[in-house]
Order: C-alpha cells, then structure tokens, then sequence
C-alpha cells in the first residue's frame, strides 16, 4: 500500500483523489452532490478558512482504492487532529482502512495531539469500524437540504415581518465579498457567537477568532471561486454587530449553495433575530441569485432552537451523521 500526498496543483492527482471520493459518495451518500475535481482542487488549496487538510491518496499496484485527510489548526484546539478516511467501496474490507488509520495516528502522536475525531454517516459499517478502534460517538449531526422552489413565499413573508417586529432596535446589512479591514475585529467578536451552538460530549475547546482568522475565512472562500453572501445585524443604538447568517454558492455548480454561520450574539436573543438573519438572506437569493436551487445546512441534532428556525424555512432531513473521538495515548 502506497499513501502519497496530493498536492492541490497536482491536476491528474487531484481527479484520482476526487474519483475515490466520487464513488465513495455514490455509495454512501447518494443524496449528495457528486463530487467535483474542480471544488476538490479549491479546497485542497484554501481549505475553510486558509488552513487545508493533508490529503493522500492511497494506491495498492497502481490502483486508487481509497483517501485520507490529516485536519488541525493554529489558532485553537491544538490537542486535537481530525482525521478523514475513505475507501472505495470495490476495495473495503481488506484492511486498508486500519492501516490509513494507524499512519494518521502516528502522524498525530508525532505532532503531539492527545486526542482524534472524526466524522461518519450513522450506518452499521462505519459505527463497528469506529467502536473496533475504541473510537466513541461524542455529537449527532444532521444535514438538511432546502428546496428554494418549495418555498412558501407568503409563509416566508410572513415570518420576515413578524420577525421585524421584534427587532425594531436592529438594522440589516447585506454584504457579498470581502468585511473592510476596519470591521474586522467587531466582525470577529460576532463570529466567535457561534461557540454557543451544542457541541455535545466533544473534547473541544471554544474555537479563536482573531481578526485575521476572519479575513482568511473569506479569502479561502471567494479563492474557492465561490459567491460569499453575509446578512448581518447592527443594533441602531450602539452600532454593535448582534447576528449574522452566512451563505456561499457553489461557483462551479452555481444552482448549489451552503448554509454557513448562523449565529446571535448572547446580548442580542430574544429579539427573533436568527429568523430575521435566515429569511432576509432567502429574500435576498430569490433577488440577486434567482439560479439557486438548493441550500444545504448541518445542525447538531442536539440544537433545538435552530432546528425549529430550519423546520419553520422548509428544511428536509436528508442525512445523520456521527462525530467520534478517542483519546490518543503516546504509545497505542
């Protein structure tokens, strides 16, 4: 078995390693959107926020037969790697999944981490896989898919102004691309409201985020090729930044969008700002992005709050997903 990492400039590379992932994908997941070598190039080099995976692409006599991905960060968290790994489903079963993950292991205990997670859909396969190497389910996700033509409009409305009535005290703002340097750093103590969403039973640490932090987030973003749409709330007496609702569109494939952050600052709730921040950004696609047609968004199962906001918008359950971790002694 050979393990060899990809580099995102790598063209024949990156669609091998987008290939595996495809048929992954298919079997697995076949309600997603198939995967292109063009968005695996773009996140390969930019990842979410300037900081991308390790990938590797596994061959055994000249075949791809599955993936890997090594994922940390510099700003938070530095016990902890997140670790991807995929098998092409004509060659699972024989072991290379054990044998990714022990080299992904010894390339955290090398760096130091303590402890490693990973994701999983909630099926048979992957939960005996995970639970055989002492892997532990610590949160419950769930990915939701709207379908924008579905959309009660009336019934949109109607939520945007109830809300409103709220919020009187708050003004949006709608901004596509880049946050001016100057409004960085109140841009980045509203993004740090995201902390409060469940994290269940993870061994997390709330995530950092300095203004710099912010600025590679939208870099890595519009570098992706992607359409970076923010909807934003300033409360009219202090000028203070209270919520923001943050979607990208696929540039590639530009009928797909992604539901970001969606986050209220704690001083701020109370006022239906969250409803206001999702419809006003559905109002505002319907004007300036009419190709869209779907928005996919991932809650923790455990989120009652947004899932009842979601639910309200038409939002359909699509996939669950598992988050695991295991501690990572020096020498296991």
């Amino acid at each position: 078995m050979q393990v060899s990492e990809v580099a995102w400039s790598d063209g024949d590379g990156v669609r091998r390693f987008a290939a595996v992932k495809e048929a992954v994908r298919a079997a697995d997941e076949p309600w997603g959107h198939p995967i292109l070598a063009s968005r695996v190039a773009g996140d390969l080099r930019h990842g979410w926020d300037g900081e991308p995976a390790v990938p590797f692409l596994v061959t055994v006599d000249g075949v791809d037969v599955a993936t890997a991905e090594y994922e940390t960060t510099s700003y938070d968290n530095q016990h902890l790697a997140w670790l991807g790994i995929d098998v092409h489903p004509v060659h699972r079963r024989q072991g290379y999944g054990d044998q990714l993950l022990a080299f992904l292991l010894d390339r955290a205990r090398a760096e130091g981490r303590t402890s490693v997670g990973g994701n999983s859909w909630d099926a048979a396969g992957p939960r005996a896989w995970a639970t055989r190497h002492e892997f532990e389910v610590r949160a419950v996700e769930v990915n939701r898919r709207q379908h924008l033509a579905r959309i009660d409009r009336a019934e949109l409305d109607r939520l945007h102004q109830e809300a409103l009535a709220h919020a009187a005290d708050y003004e949006l703002v709608r901004r596509s691309g880049p946050t001016p340097a100057d409004e960085l750093p109140a841009m980045a103590a509203m993004t740090a409201a995201i902390n409060d969403a469940p994290t269940d039973d993870l061994d997390i640490e709330d995530e950092v985020f300095p203004p710099e932090r912010v600025a590679a987030y939208e870099q890595a973003q519009l570098g992706q090729g992607h359409g970076f749409f923010r909807v934003f709330a300033r409360h009219r007496g202090t000028g203070e930044l209270a919520g923001q609702s943050v979607v990208v569109v696929e540039g590639d494939r530009p009928q797909v969008a992604h539901q970001h952050d969606t986050s209220v600052v704690r001083a701020h709730r109370g006022h239906r700002l969250g409803v206001l921040l999702k419809t006003e950004m559905l109002r505002w696609l319907a004007e300036e992005q009419p190709q869209v047609e779907t928005v996919d968004t991932w809650n923790a199962e455990s989120n009652d709050h947004m899932i009842a906001v979601n639910r309200a918008l038409g939002y359909e359950v699509i996939g669950r997903a598992l988050a695991w971790q295991r501690p990572l002694e020096p020498n296991r």
